[in-house]
């Protein structure tokens, strides 16, 4: 008998051990689902089609944002059960919230409904060069000296660090790295303060530059204040305002995101293409045009989720503006097919892809969908996503969805992009 009652405990914990695996897998599973945030535009009608399990509710606790579905009950009483579809309207701008319930009782989230007029863009695919200035003096490593007397030593070593920004120089503000290295050489080896932005702290260190067996003085320290590349414009907005990359623009040494609050787009020409490997990404090769008669336009921000700016008349003049098209709000993007827009022909056209799955709440945004090519002519030419094609921008149903962002390693065909809203909201 005891070892009968045993058996039944046992199961018992099997059972309920089951029973939490359930609900957390349930839990997983809706809030990856389902968006933390939806938009709808102002006094129109939205439908929805949430994969709602059957053990969720949905319900409106604001006046201003109404649910609805086929029945008659009053739009402000409806609570939308398991996998109805149903609809939202609300009549003013501003932000609210629907709860979703567990059992219709436990409160499990919170969907923030963003209510909004109808936003449009032009999607671009341009190609465009870019000069990023850092915002400061950028400490990408230390290294060792030679002194004057043939002895090796590394004056920064443990002073200065990778990711350091270095703003000031005994107290006197720098703004490139000739002013410092000139600043160095004019110390004639007395010690001198550094004024360094660290992890978004100012602290000042003190180093004693070391004289070099040719006359200079150094300080052991790799630095860079620019950044310079290839990439693709996603969209050009109704102001003049753009947005491109869908991703940041990091140092090539440290990883990290440069800081910075200027640069500038610059005339760029692709010479060439080199198709991706396995295991290897190709890229496009190309000329950036620096100087007055080539400026495309100037940037602002370097995010997360791509730079943005505005640009001016002669990117306006050199690509046109195409019709703008609406922005499709996150929940509108599905897997599915989809147009992707790039230039890597010699000339802005939409190609065939795959929008293969979209993650709503993805915690890295720039990879909020998962994307492959299928049209032959692209695969043909590029063997798929190559860098240089960031920010080529994604069309679905006649809507602005998103941008690529990454490409697989393994698999150049597919790859990763970012949902427009994201993008929209760095913007901001």
């Amino acid at each position: 008998m005891k070892g009968r009652w045993g058996s039944y405990r046992w199961l018992g914990r099997i059972f309920w051990v089951g029973v939490a695996g359930g609900l957390l897998a349930g839990w997983y599973y809706v809030d990856r689902m389902i968006p933390d945030r939806v938009s709808i535009v102002e006094e129109e009608k939205e439908d929805f089609s949430f994969p709602l399990p059957f053990f969720t509710t949905l319900s409106s606790d604001s006046q201003e944002v109404a649910l609805g579905n086929e029945s008659n009950i009053p739009a402000d009483q409806i609570t939308i059960s398991g996998n109805q579809p149903f609809s939202m309207y609300a009549g003013n701008e501003g932000s609210y919230e629907v709860g979703l319930k567990l059992f219709g009782l436990i409160k499990f989230k919170e969907i923030q409904v963003n209510v909004v007029q109808t936003r449009y863009a032009v999607p671009c695919g341009a190609p465009i060069g870019i000069y990023l200035e850092s915002d400061g003096i950028l400490v990408v490593g230390t290294g060792k000296l030679t002194g004057e007397d043939g002895e090796e030593i590394e004056p920064a070593k443990g002073i200065l660090k990778s990711g350091d920004y270095i703003e000031a120089f005994n107290g006197k503000p720098l703004d490139t790295k000739e002013e410092l290295i000139q600043a160095v050489d004019d110390s004639h080896g007395e010690a001198v303060t550094l004024s360094v932005r660290r992890e978004g702290q100012m602290v000042d260190v003190s180093l004693d530059p070391v004289k070099t067996q040719d006359g200079s003085y150094k300080l052991g320290a790799w630095v860079r204040d620019d950044t310079q590349g290839i990439g693709t414009v996603t969209y050009v907005d109704l102001n003049g305002g753009f947005g491109a990359l869908g991703h940041g623009i990091s140092d090539s040494d440290t990883g990290e995101l440069v800081q910075s609050q200027s640069g500038s787009l610059y005339s760029t020409e692709i010479l060439g293409i080199e198709k991706g490997s396995l295991g290897k990404p190709g890229l496009l090769s190309g000329v950036i045009y620096y100087g007055p008669s080539y400026d495309m336009g100037e940037i602002t921000k370097n995010t997360e989720d791509g730079i943005f700016g505005t640009v001016n008349d002669a990117f306006l003049k050199e690509y046109g503006m195409e019709e703008a098209i609406p922005i499709a709000a996150r929940q509108e993007v599905k897997p599915g097919p989809a147009k992707l827009r790039s230039s890597v022909s010699g000339e802005i056209k939409d190609y065939d892809i795959e929008i293969q799955k979209v993650d709503y709440n993805s915690s890295h945004k720039n990879k909020s969908m998962v994307i492959e090519i299928t049209d032959p002519e692209l695969i043909q030419l590029t063997g798929g996503i190559v860098q240089g094609m960031s920010g080529s921008p994604i069309i679905q149903d006649g809507k602005l969805a998103g941008a690529v962002t990454h490409v697989f390693l393994q698999d150049a065909k597919r790859g990763y992009g970012i949902l427009i809203e994201n993008m929209l909201e760095a913007a901001e």
